[in-house]
């Protein structure tokens, strides 16, 4: 399981963040970008030591000092049955699906190889470049 996919999915749920200072925030997350920078609303901070509190209508997070994040347990199912759901529509794995990038799989100086600046000067790749 990715933890992108599991934060997307968190979204509009309850989770905790706890920072590396030690400090954690409760509240709904908004939304979660690829730098696993969060925004939540409707926070409930507590500091390092666990004696004092705040309230705050939003927070936004910045991913680097984040420790961990607690999700509730409904969204790592709902993750769960999604990649469950899109592997069963993924085709079976063949030996045909590896290598169907530049290069043909094969390496510098071999024949076969179709990537660019290989084989003779002035010859065509089939894909209209020249």
């Amino acid at each position: 399981m990715l933890p992108l996919l599991l934060l997307k999915t968190a979204q509009k749920h309850p989770v905790l963040v706890e920072l590396k200072n030690g400090e954690t925030y409760n509240g709904h997350m908004v939304q979660c970008d690829s730098w696993m920078n969060v925004h939540l609303r409707e926070v409930i901070c507590t500091s390092q030591e666990g004696d004092r509190f705040w309230r705050m209508a939003e927070a936004y997070i910045r991913g680097n000092t984040i420790k961990y994040v607690r999700v509730p347990p409904e969204v790592i199912d709902k993750v769960q049955e999604e990649s469950y759901r899109r592997d069963e529509k993924r085709p079976a794995y063949t030996s045909r699906g590896r290598g169907r990038g530049r290069g043909g799989g094969m390496g510098r100086n071999q024949e076969g190889g179709g990537g660019r600046g290989r084989g003779p000067p002035g010859a065509s790749r089939g894909r209209g470049r020249g």
